[in-house]
């Protein structure tokens, strides 16, 4: 859909309080004033203003669609069963839900509709991942089968060092810049922006073979202007610009594959797996991890901690001992 499709497609409502009822009326106009008011109140980044702004079209559409002008906490519930119906991802309508809970939340403190999403349930995830993890042998296989002769190849193999080493996401590999590696006390640091941040205000110890394989590649480089991105294309079309997200991943999944590992549940995101698994497989605590990973919520850390101990219970052997073991 064209970027003003929704406002163009008059989907979203207006408000305006019944006197007698007190519940909202759905009109079709001032849309962005309305959303703009949310806005205020969700007080967001762009990037998320953006997804609300996707996530809530679509709940409107389904208004629009069934011809529903007074929703009650049941017509949420069917939203979200027609959306895991229609095959929607699991995150995708975990997602959509919270967008209309966090818009019914703003309708009764602005006194325009009571929230009757407050008590839904946005949906169940899976206490695992989509995306599988590479060992520490099969990632050094990886980085071992880079050809480090070019200046593409520097560039790759340091970018996937820092990925798995450092658990990077793609979008903070693209925002790096060469004066984002600084010193802290006696340790060199990378200064990043995380997911949903604005500002460089993460740091991430950067190991020494890490730090060791971007001087190299920089030293190839030879760039004065440290405010340039750390990591730059050689495609033809972007020849010294930012990379995509799209190329890093392209990047990483090329590598893998050259070295033999070719599986849909291997991407650029299981870099980030490898790095969170290996920390704790390691000794990290869950604490240090989540602080490597700089996750919000150290829920998202434990599923890596659940995942290992999952592969790591032996109740599956002892149940075959007991049956293929020998007589007592």
């Amino acid at each position: 859909m064209e970027k003003n499709e929704l406002a163009n497609l008059n989907m979203n409502p207006d408000f305006q309080r019944n006197d007698s009822t007190h519940q909202l009326i759905f009109q079709q106009n001032h849309l962005e004033d309305l959303f703009n008011q949310f806005v205020i109140f969700i007080d967001a980044t762009p990037n998320t203003i953006r997804t609300y702004r996707g996530s809530l079209k679509q709940w409107f559409i389904y208004l629009r669609q069934n011809q529903i002008i007074q929703p009650t906490a049941e017509t949420v519930r069917q939203y979200r069963d027609h959306l895991q119906v229609t095959g929607k991802k699991a995150t995708t309508v975990k997602n959509y839900i919270i967008a209309v809970k966090r818009f019914f939340a703003w309708t009764e403190e602005a006194g325009l509709y009571p929230n009757i999403a407050k008590f839904i349930k946005s949906g169940h995830l899976s206490k695992s991942f989509k995306k599988d993890y590479l060992t520490g042998s099969q990632a050094r296989q990886i980085l071992n089968h880079v050809d480090r002769s070019t200046l593409k190849g520097k560039r790759d193999y340091a970018m996937l060092v820092t990925m798995l080493t450092m658990g990077l996401r793609t979008i903070e590999v693209v925002r790096a810049n060469i004066d984002d590696i600084r010193t802290k006390g006696n340790t060199t640091v990378l200064y990043v922006q995380g997911k949903g941040h604005e500002d460089k205000d993460d740091l991430i110890r950067m190991p020494q073979h890490v730090e060791s394989a971007i001087r190299d590649y920089l030293s190839v480089r030879q760039t004065k202007d440290l405010s340039e991105p750390l990591f730059i294309s050689t495609s033809n079309h972007n020849t010294n610009g930012r990379m995509t997200t799209r190329s890093i991943r392209r990047i990483v999944k090329t590598a893998f594959i050259a070295a033999g590992f070719d599986s849909p549940r291997l991407t650029a995101h299981s870099t980030r797996h490898t790095a969170a698994t290996l920390s704790l497989l390691n000794g990290a605590t869950l604490q240090q991890t989540q602080e490597l990973l700089r996750h919000r919520n150290i829920g998202t850390t434990e599923i890596y901690a659940h995942n290992i101990d999952a592969t790591t219970n032996p109740a599956a052997n002892d149940v075959e001992e007991a049956i293929f073991g020998k007589s007592i």
